[in-house]
């Protein structure tokens, strides 16, 4: 039975197990903004906005100016620093000129994301792949590809997977568990609380149990968690809080980002897009590493059903 360590700050904090933070790349820095933000104090969020929307103009401040640019204290900027994910403020500086760099070098979008009930469809398809596109993007940049790879390891190793997630985060588990089926994988979704937490007494060593989901803290999905970290599985938490409490009973934490919500946008569609690539990376990676057998089940799978696409 493995121990549970609490108190820890940041993505995964008290995991036993759990890599070192890898300071995130300057592209990655305002998805880690918009990903953290809601578990941050009021000053360390002004702080974090701050740096996320004018990278360039913070670049050039000391952490005194910085302090004083928000109305907080130097602690306090240093802090957010190491809470986003940079060992000090002089590696939060760094980052920022990379980022304005980059910012400099590109285009600004041409449109906005808020979608109004009276927009026509055309501006709702673009707002929507815009918003789509971003999200995309700030979740790669936000993965940790170590994390990822000793996911894909364990995944491509067990005996037995299960996955727990609920609404829309259960479409998410039941399409992770069809692509795991189709290439020879035994693998199990669940959605009923009481299921999962009955199946999840029943993992041991060499079995992996995921959670996904969006707020972290979803008490169906992360007790089932909690059970099979107990009993020994390997545990990995897909979600767009790295700091809730599913990361507590997760050996691998996947963050995922959101685009920024609205009355006709609810997260429950940006998580769902984040939440897929997150999936198919792990797929695909476990794919790779089996594809000895993962190539003959996946042809095996696509001549059984082809009959039903014949006309």
């Amino acid at each position: 039975m493995k121990e549970i360590f609490g108190g820890g700050n940041g993505a995964g904090g008290g995991r036993v197990g759990a890599q070192a933070q890898v300071p995130p790349a300057p592209a990655a820095l305002a998805a880690k903004v918009r990903t953290l933000a809601p578990s941050m104090t009021r000053s360390m969020q002004r702080v974090a906005e701050a740096v996320a929307g004018d990278p360039a103009g913070c670049a050039a401040l000391t952490v005194t100016g910085l302090a004083e640019l928000t109305g907080t204290s130097e602690a306090t900027v240093v802090r957010t620093a190491r809470l986003l994910g940079y060992p000090g403020y002089r590696d939060l500086r760094l980052a920022l000129a990379g980022l304005a760099a980059q910012q400099q070098s590109g285009r600004a979008p041409a449109i906005t994301t808020d979608i109004a009930v009276d927009d026509p469809i055309a501006d709702v398809v673009a707002k929507l792949a815009y918003d789509e596109q971003q999200t995309l993007a700030d979740t790669a940049a936000g993965l940790d590809t170590v994390q990822l790879g000793a996911a894909v390891t364990a995944l491509a190793a067990a005996r037995r997977t299960d996955v727990y997630g609920v609404g829309a985060s259960g479409l998410v588990a039941q399409d992770l568990t069809q692509k795991l089926l189709r290439i020879g994988r035994i693998a199990h979704a669940h959605s009923d609380p009481h299921l999962a937490v009955t199946n999840a007494v029943q993992l041991g060593s060499g079995d992996v149990a995921i959670a996904i989901t969006h707020s972290g803290s979803t008490g169906d999905v992360v007790e089932p968690l909690r059970v099979a970290f107990e009993h020994g599985a390997t545990t990995i938490a897909i979600t767009g809080r790295p700091d809730g409490h599913v990361a507590q009973y997760a050996d691998h934490v996947l963050p995922t980002s959101t685009a920024r919500e609205s009355e006709l946008r609810p997260a429950a569609m940006s998580s769902r897009t984040s939440q897929l690539l997150v999936v198919d990376c792990l797929f695909v990676g476990v794919a790779q590493r089996t594809y000895e057998t993962a190539a003959p089940a996946l042809s095996a799978s696509y001549e059984a059903l082809a009959h039903r696409h014949r006309r």
